[in-house]
């Protein structure tokens, strides 16, 4: 049973950069993806960016260009360094973790997210 934590949240102004970790933990299988999503008031929870077990990454299109995941396999630790940030990125972030179990299961898991809020 994997458990994931996030960090890095806060309030900052427009412009201004924020960088988000997720520890993961009890992680025994192979990793589909592994990501962040975020979900602002009334709105559905959202793909942010995310790393295929190929090592691709992905990003969504509102992003691209300010935001950079990256991965630490050695140290089981995800980040997303968010550059540029605009009051629209305001959200719960979430790291999610998507794996696959030898008799061919998929597993999601998510952390309890963490508050960034964009001021104007």
């Amino acid at each position: 049973q994997a458990q994931l934590w996030e960090s890095g949240g806060g309030l900052v102004q427009a412009g201004e950069s924020l960088k988000l970790s997720c520890e993961i933990s009890g992680t025994t299988f192979s990793i589909n993806t592994i990501g962040w999503y975020r979900q602002a008031p009334d709105k559905q929870r959202e793909l942010v960016a995310d790393i295929r077990g190929s090592g691709t990454t992905n990003y969504a299109d509102s992003v691209k260009g300010r935001f950079a995941i990256s991965r630490d396999s050695a140290q089981n630790m995800l980040y997303l360094q968010m550059n540029s940030l605009q009051p629209d990125d305001s959200a719960v972030y979430y790291c999610n973790l998507v794996t696959k179990t030898p008799w061919d299961a998929t597993l999601t898991f998510w952390g309890q997210g963490t508050q960034v809020s964009v001021s104007s």
